[in-house]
């Protein structure tokens, strides 16, 4: 029973409650009521966009990708590896860190620098697996290992140009973080995989080899920004698309550009052609994946029935 029905009127009086101040308790309480309910279902309702989100998936090694959980906070925390900004995707119920990890990071504990509205930078620990990828042996064209001075010349520039494009980290949040694959073909080699050019190390393979017959179409992995173009000595013809903060994505050795710089894509909008261009031994595409300016296995980003 109420507060109301336990107060004892005074001998010979009647209370004094009117049929309008029910109606306004019995309103105020179903007003609250409501709130309530719709606190519960916005609780449901952030829970459901935080499962919602599809991330990558997670392999904490060199070249694979690190997801962190931040917990809750009403605005999303900063984050950053060896002082580049790191992907943080959430809400405020939860928030989570996708760490791109280097080819050439040692294994071992790293930390994550998260700093939050209002509070000193923190740290939080994770641990890198080590991880053995296979190698490949290529014999290629002389020149194009022992470089020309011209070609050595030319070649510094493009990786000082290029540098600066793998360093975009525009503000807004990626619109999935599962992508599709570019091309249809078979994938040639892996990704991480040690070559030898002509008996010469180089570094690993930082992509994914998609063969494929010259002229075949290429398209979009996800949506995004075009950032560059151009014909590369060792890429050939290549086209750089920003996905939003640090993750971006690169596809080489193109027989045909069919985009411009500062063109905006949706999944699947064609962006070239497969072709043999810059150092290659036939016709294939070189897809990569850059996050936090670190080459990761595109496979990780593929759903799961293209991953395999």
């Amino acid at each position: 029973m109420s507060k109301l029905q336990h107060r004892r009127p005074p001998a010979g009086r009647f209370p004094s409650y009117s049929l309008s101040s029910f109606i306004v308790s019995a309103a105020g309480r179903s007003r609250r009521a409501l709130v309530r309910i719709a606190l519960a279902v916005a609780a449901g309702a952030l829970a459901l966009t935080v499962a919602a989100v599809e991330l990558p998936r997670p392999r904490s090694v060199p070249g694979g990708v690190a997801v962190i959980d931040l917990g809750a906070a009403p605005e999303a925390p900063r984050a950053s590896f060896d002082e580049v900004p790191v992907l943080v995707v959430g809400d405020p119920g939860r928030w989570t860190a996708v760490v791109g990890i280097p080819l050439a990071a040692e294994p071992g504990t790293k930390r994550l620098a998260v700093r939050r509205a209002g509070a000193a930078e923190a740290h939080l620990s994770f641990e890198v697996e080590p991880v053995r990828y296979a190698e490949q042996r290529l014999t290629v064209p002389r020149a194009k290992v022992d470089l020309s001075k011209a070609d050595l010349e030319r070649y510094r520039r493009e990786r000082d140009h290029l540098a600066g494009v793998m360093a975009t980290h525009s503000e807004a949040a990626p619109a999935s973080l599962r992508m599709r694959a570019p091309t249809d073909g078979e994938r040639s080699s892996s990704f991480g995989l040690r070559r030898f050019f002509n008996g010469q190390p180089r570094n690993p393979h930082s992509g994914m080899d998609i063969a494929a017959a010259e002229g075949t179409p290429v398209v979009a992995a996800s949506a995004g920004r075009v950032i560059d173009t151009g014909d590369y000595f060792f890429n050939g013809k290549t086209v750089w698309i920003d996905h939003g903060s640090g993750l971006l994505t690169m596809y080489c050795h193109l027989s045909a550009i069919d985009v411009k710089t500062g063109d905006r894509l949706a999944a699947g909008d064609r962006i070239g052609a497969v072709g043999a261009t810059g150092r290659v031994t036939g016709a294939h595409l070189h897809w990569s994946v850059s996050l936090n300016r670190a080459m990761v296995d595109p496979a990780l980003f593929l759903e799961p029935l293209q991953a395999r």
